[in-house]
């Protein structure tokens, strides 16, 4: 719980009190965002804004977590440390694509097709890690069963047990668009001051909670009362994965403060990226992976309206269901303030979160 704690207040007063000095270097670099023409008017004002916000968030977790270690002597665990790959290799892809926008002074970076395969590349290899490693009790991160609230009983190596391989390339390939679609819908929900950033602190933060209740409820603890063993938890590291967690919200928290209306610095691909890959990975780690559709609610919706919209588009041959998507930018046009489509898109983040940790513990209760 110390070590829990640390890493989050250490994060977040390294983000607090450093994304200033992170600004003015970005200016010096001309790291500026650049502003698509077709977007909401308003924005061409956010022009130049310091972007690649996503730097301070992943070197604000790092100090955290690993300085909260040191202090508190507590073991670094191999599921912590993936969390932590998957973070840092996609806020690598998705620097890539910031670094050719500032530079070529255009809204189009990576490809998205190169965008996918830099993800399906973290991806891939993050999921070949988490299914070694095994602990004394021989599990290991990640499980190759589908999971909701635990592990269901659907596995892909009971798929074909005579051909072990098409099971593990059906895991690769699961894992894939959990990573894809996870980071994808943060990307895409930041295109207002603080909407992504406010929504990650929501859905990362219920981490924190679903990590340290499994650790309360472990499988491997041997101070589990007999009377609930049945409904433990063989997940392996969960607290670990919520001092994680808890370094990510901390980190998250301080750079808001920067990052609200009017932002002085935006997260940019490097930071939503970033974040879309920590949350499936905590997904994955914790077998979660399906209640993501709870927790990430407010990005499923704003996914959503983009693939809605593209489709209506083509079927309709020219004809728009929204104003503008993603969603956010529909309301902007209807004429709601900036600072009023966040809140209220935190708000309903919020009863999403809310829905998808009660709906973990309605499990645990009810088994």
């Amino acid at each position: 719980m110390v070590a829990l704690l640390t890493a989050a207040a250490l994060s977040m007063a390294f983000s607090l009190f450093l994304t200033p000095v992170f600004v003015r270097l970005f200016r010096k670099l001309k790291w500026g965002q650049f502003i698509r023409d077709d977007g909401p008017q308003s924005h061409h004002a956010k022009r130049g804004t310091a972007t690649m916000g996503g730097i301070v968030i992943i070197v604000g977790t790092l100090f955290g977590y690993f300085t909260a270690m040191l202090i508190t002597g507590d073991h670094i665990t191999m599921s912590a440390l993936l969390v932590l790959f998957m973070m840092v290799g996609l806020g690598v892809v998705g620097f890539i694509d910031d670094f050719m926008k500032t530079r070529k002074q255009r809204s189009l970076g990576l490809g998205g097709w190169a965008k996918v395969l830099g993800q399906v590349i973290v991806a891939t290899a993050f999921a070949i890690m988490a299914m070694n490693f095994p602990n004394q009790a021989g599990i290991t991160p990640a499980s190759t069963a589908i999971s909701f609230t635990r592990d269901l009983p659907i596995n892909f190596l009971l798929i074909a047990p005579a051909i072990p391989l098409i099971g593990v390339i059906l895991y690769l390939i699961w894992t894939s668009f959990l990573v894809a679609a996870a980071s994808n819908g943060v990307n895409v929900t930041d295109g207002l001051d603080g909407l992504a950033t406010g929504a990650s602190i929501l859905a990362i933060g219920s981490y924190v909670i679903i990590g340290f209740w499994q650790s309360n409820q472990s499988c491997f603890s041997p101070n589990l009362a007999e009377a609930v063993r049945y409904k433990c938890y063989d997940v392996r590291d969960p607290l670990d994965l919520a001092i994680v967690a808890a370094a990510i919200s901390g980190a998250l928290i301080g750079f808001l403060w920067w990052n609200t209306s009017p932002a002085q610095i935006f997260l940019g691909d490097t930071g939503s990226l970033a974040l879309g890959g920590a949350l499936a990975a905590l997904a994955i780690l914790t077998h979660t992976e399906l209640l993501l559709v709870f927790i990430g609610g407010l990005f499923v919706i704003e996914t959503g309206s983009v693939i809605v919209q593209r489709a209506y588009f083509k079927i309709t041959h020219g004809k728009r269901i929204f104003r503008m998507s993603p969603i956010h930018h529909h309301f902007e046009l209807k004429g709601w303030a900036e600072v009023t489509v966040v809140v209220r898109f935190w708000i309903v983040g919020g009863l999403f979160v809310a829905a998808g940790v009660g709906t973990f513990y309605l499990e645990w209760i009810t088994r």
